[in-house]
Formats: C-alpha cells, structure tokens, sequence
C-alpha cells in the first residue's frame, strides 16, 4: 500500500490515514488504547462512526479531483500499547461496506 495522506482534515473532520493498493482507495482509522478499560481499540469505532468516515472519504476525494469512480474501502488499525509491554497492532479489512 502506499500512503496518500496523513491526518487529512476537513470543516467536517479528519481522516487518519488515506492509502491506496492500486485498486482502489482505502481509508483506515487509527484506534490505540494502553489498557483495556475502555475496551478494545477497535470497539470504540461505531456505526455512526463508519458512515461519518464514508461522508469524510468523499470529501477527501473531491478535494482531491478524484472525480473518477473507484473502489473505497474503510480500514481500522487498531493499537494496543500498554505501559511496558510490546505494542501489537491488528488490522482489519473491509469494516465498512461500499458508499
């Protein structure tokens, strides 16, 4: 994958990471928690998360002139980094579907 833009932002918000495999567009949102209090990383994306990140990668699109279709996908990386202890990171594909 190769990285299009980091911490991209917008009046209606911010994109974490926008990539591209060359098929397509992908948006990936970065979660990191060091303890699980509060939960898993990647349990703190909700639906109404989702669809705001979907409203935010058209944006990214349009201010990009990408005006051609192509495939979005959206992404969540989720990071766990206690205090102490090695980092893991967990990826998980195709959260969302096509908007």
């Amino acid at each position: 994958m190769r990285v299009l833009s980091r911490n991209w932002r917008c009046r209606a918000g911010e994109l974490d990471l926008v990539a591209t495999d060359y098929r397509g567009l992908i948006v990936c949102e970065v979660k990191t928690r060091s303890g699980d209090g509060f939960g898993a990383p990647e349990e703190a994306v909700t639906q109404e998360k989702v669809h705001r990140l979907w409203r935010l990668a058209h944006e990214w699109k349009r201010h990009h002139n990408l005006r051609c279709w192509c495939p979005l996908r959206f992404d969540v990386i989720a990071v766990s980094a206690p205090p102490g202890a090695p980092w893991t990171l967990r990826h998980f594909p195709a959260v969302g579907a096509e908007r």
